[in-house]
């Protein structure tokens, strides 16, 4: 039983680490006879049945049936994550994979989509990745190219490098070279407020009142300007990629049909992965978020290891890797954590270039 500060002894947190493993492995809920015949504890079998027990009462563990094994609780995976875990470094062929996608990408938004999928191949389980957000990577640049009847390209880089396109109709024709001119414009203007860090809403809202301040001074070009800006410049948000969430049909623990068609809304949902990861954009480090800890908590049996990526001290977006909670997080946590800090230097390289 715990001791006199509320924490277990030695041989108690030699089982629980030795139980977690085990199930880990096997999906099947452990007995003592087995664990002893994988591990080396040091103790009779009724020792070990007695300290199971123990650890039952304690929250720790549970019996999924009444004569079967244990299975770990979500208060059981927490202490295993937080005191009981011995990590390992990834492979050097695990190593040599993230290495390679970040030295190997031309484009932050590549970059971003690679790595969702990158985590998925690693650890078998969902790769998610969410673009910066505008908040974090203000726009700095805007371009214009003109299209067919009335139509214009509007094309924004953020501070990060992130391309994004909105397609805008107007009512007037624009030349290619008043576009031009419309666009150097816009980007004196955007220049002017960079240095506040000001967001894309807030830069839309200064050029506009920039612009109409002196109407006179409105001549045709300007009146141009003004409209593409109006149209053009509406606050963003960031975006959630996605890779691998099929993984969990692959489960036991989702082999129920209710069960995996919730979970698989949420993902398609995205708000849910959103707020437990916009969790982690305050943090320096990886995070783990077990069973209900995360927003899926209306889906039981699931865990979130996350880490934030950024460019220096600037953490612009969230990656992580989303799976049961029967997961292997000696493995996926040092893989997420690597990941975030060679994603963080490719997208420094890229700002660079």
């Amino acid at each position: 039983m715990p001791g006199p500060t509320g924490e277990l002894d030695r041989r108690e947190r030699e089982i629980l680490r030795a139980l977690v493993q085990d199930y880990i492995q096997t999906g099947e809920p452990v007995a003592s006879q087995p664990l002893l015949a994988r591990h080396e504890l040091d103790c009779s079998p009724a020792t070990v049945r007695s300290v199971m027990g123990d650890l039952e009462e304690l929250g720790f563990l549970e019996k999924p049936h009444a004569s079967s094994g244990r299975i770990p609780t979500e208060r059981g995976y927490r202490l295993y994550v937080d005191s009981l875990l011995k990590v390992r470094p990834p492979s050097a062929q695990d190593r040599d994979r993230i290495e390679r996608l970040a030295h190997a990408a031309s484009d932050v938004g590549q970059l971003l989509e690679s790595t969702a999928d990158l985590l998925h191949s690693l650890s078998h389980h969902a790769g998610v990745v969410t673009t910066p957000r505008p908040r974090a990577d203000p726009v700095r640049q805007v371009e214009f190219v003109r299209l067919r009847e009335n139509r214009v390209l509007a094309v924004f880089v953020s501070e990060a490098g992130i391309v994004t396109n909105k397609l805008v109709q107007l009512e007037f024709p624009m030349a290619a070279a008043d576009l031009e001119r419309a666009a150097h414009y816009l980007n004196e203007k955007i220049q002017a407020l960079a240095a506040a860090a000001e967001t894309l809403p807030a830069v839309r809202e200064q050029i506009l009142a920039d612009m109409r301040a002196d109407q006179s001074a409105l001549h045709d070009l300007l009146q141009m300007a003004l409209s593409l800006a109006e149209q053009t410049f509406a606050p963003g948000e960031e975006r959630v990629l996605v890779d691998g969430e099929e993984s969990f049909l692959d489960a036991p623990e989702f082999a129920n049909v209710r069960k995996a068609r919730a979970l698989l809304k949420a993902f398609a949902e995205k708000d849910r992965i959103l707020r437990v990861l916009d969790r982690v954009l305050t943090s320096q480090e990886v995070q783990i978020f077990i069973g209900a800890e995360s927003e899926f908590a209306v889906v039981p049996d699931v865990s979130v290891i996350a880490a934030p990526y950024g460019r220096g001290d600037h953490v612009l977006g969230t990656l992580a890797v989303v799976g049961p909670t029967r997961m292997n997080y000696a493995r996926v946590i040092p893989l997420v954590d690597l990941t975030a800090r060679h994603i963080s230097r490719a997208l420094a390289a890229l700002s660079d270039g």
